[in-house]
């Protein structure tokens, strides 16, 4: 059996997909990786942004007569997930992504799991978490730290 480096490959859809190629390649510190613009000459039809050797898929959106399936979150009024990405430093990502246009949800703090966590809507409309794990928890400190975080432990 072969090994595989992803399992999953997140794959979003944008409103200007070489803009976004360089918007998360800026961001997360990746490299651009393959590309391939649509017989328009203006959309993008396949692209690769390569974070710590995974693969993020980037593309503008098409109509379902152009075998279309997936849309951005323009078209659909918001988006419907989160993509939560673990690094090494989250104030750094949250830094560069605002400065490039990201628009923050929450502040990059530390949380009850142990974790500096922040999130941002990038530009193109999808949801980002950033995630920089700082300590390693045991299920009771992480449970206690949860009712602590959400007021039980005020009482």
């Amino acid at each position: 059996m072969t090994q595989r480096k992803d399992q999953f490959v997140p794959h979003v859809a944008v409103s200007d997909g070489l803009a976004a190629m360089k918007f998360y390649a800026e961001v997360f510190g990746g490299l651009r990786g393959d590309s391939m613009i649509a017989s328009d000459g203006k959309r993008l039809l396949h692209g690769e942004v390569l974070v710590d050797g995974h693969k993020l898929f980037i593309s503008d959106e098409f109509e379902q007569s152009e075998g279309g399936t997936v849309r951005t979150p323009e078209s659909l009024g918001g988006t419907c997930v989160r993509i939560t990405l673990m690094v090494d430093d989250a104030d750094s990502v949250m830094k560069r992504a605002l400065e490039r246009g990201a628009r923050e949800l929450m502040p990059v703090q530390n949380m009850f799991g142990g974790a500096r966590y922040g999130k941002f809507l990038d530009p193109f409309g999808h949801e980002w978490g950033i995630n920089q794990q700082i300590a390693d928890l045991s299920a009771d400190e992480e449970r206690q730290a949860a009712d602590h975080y959400f007021g039980k432990g005020k009482r």
